[in-house]
């Protein structure tokens, strides 16, 4: 079963498939929105209320969609590489060509360890 997240601002509302989602990342007071399929939208909304609602209305969002530093939630489902030294993720989108992320070293270490960490509990179960 496809679970959805609905965000609705004064003028619109969006209906998003979550394993659609590629990314949020924070601009301010507003928020990027960057599908697998390359559609784009942007919020007047911060990044801390993207992951409330997330947080409400997505049970075992987490599971999937994981904040990382200030700036970004990434679909954990999408990811290809992260390079510490370089300070890059790479994310594959449906077509096939990878995004490109510059995130800091800290949250990327921590992302890298997370990953590591659920691929040594499915490896367990």
């Amino acid at each position: 079963m496809d679970r959805y997240l609905i965000i609705k601002t004064r003028d619109e509302l969006l209906r998003i498939r979550i394993g659609q989602i590629l990314y949020f990342e924070a601009d301010r007071n507003y928020t990027k929105l960057l599908l697998s399929n390359g559609i784009q939208f942007t919020f007047a909304i911060n990044i801390g209320k993207i992951e409330e609602l997330l947080e409400k209305q997505v049970i075992g969002s987490n599971e999937i969609l994981i904040r990382v530093g200030k700036s970004h939630i990434l679909n954990k489902n999408h990811i290809l590489q992260i390079n510490l030294p370089k300070q890059k993720l790479l994310l594959l989108a449906e077509s096939g060509k990878p995004i490109e992320l510059n995130i800091s070293k800290d949250p990327l270490r921590v992302l890298k360890e997370t990953l590591e960490q659920d691929m040594d509990k499915m490896i367990e179960s």
